[in-house]
């Protein structure tokens, strides 16, 4: 496996003019980038993908598509291209909505909504990376969060981001 590389920034997302190497640790007030997709059809559902039995952190919990940047890529084009990885799903950087930006102990993160109608047999999952997806209401998230089915990093973020995630849905 090659070795992927971050470029590193500060608390305020000023680049530092250096890259890290993923597994190594990251310094005190150093921060990469991550991305969050909740890809939503038109029927108010979202899309769920099961994490691989044999990842090291979360196996067999549902997530959102998700990863870091790698070096020299916009949030965008880390966001277009881990769900095309993860899911098979192409979408323009143009459709991604950006609903916010946290950080995170050594992450900045940033969270898009894809409104996208894919069918099941569209999907292609991620050898290594994914091995189910799902489309699932809210109600089903709220299930699957109270099963702790949901892996916890992305209850944390679901939960923040619930109430635009809801609106968005209402208002579809």
């Amino acid at each position: 496996m090659a070795n992927e590389f971050w470029d590193l920034y500060d608390e305020s997302r000023k680049p530092l003019n250096k890259t890290h190497i993923r597994g190594d640790d990251i310094c005190d007030g150093e921060y990469h980038i991550v991305i969050g997709v909740w890809t939503i059809n038109s029927k108010g559902k979202i899309l769920l993908t099961l994490r691989h039995p044999e990842k090291e952190s979360y196996p067999n919990y549902w997530e959102n598509t998700g990863g870091a940047a790698l070096a020299g890529e916009t949030t965008r084009q880390a966001a277009v291209r881990e769900l095309f990885e993860e899911t098979g799903i192409l979408c323009s950087e143009s459709e991604l909505i950006l609903i916010g930006t946290t950080n995170g102990s050594r992450h900045i993160i940033d969270t898009f909504i894809l409104l996208k109608d894919v069918s099941p047999d569209e999907i292609r999952l991620q050898d290594g990376e994914t091995c189910d997806a799902i489309w699932v209401s809210l109600e089903e998230i709220y299930i699957l969060i109270k099963e702790e089915k949901l892996a916890f990093p992305i209850v944390e973020k679901f939960n923040y981001y619930h109430a635009v995630i809801k609106d968005f849905i209402n208002n579809l």
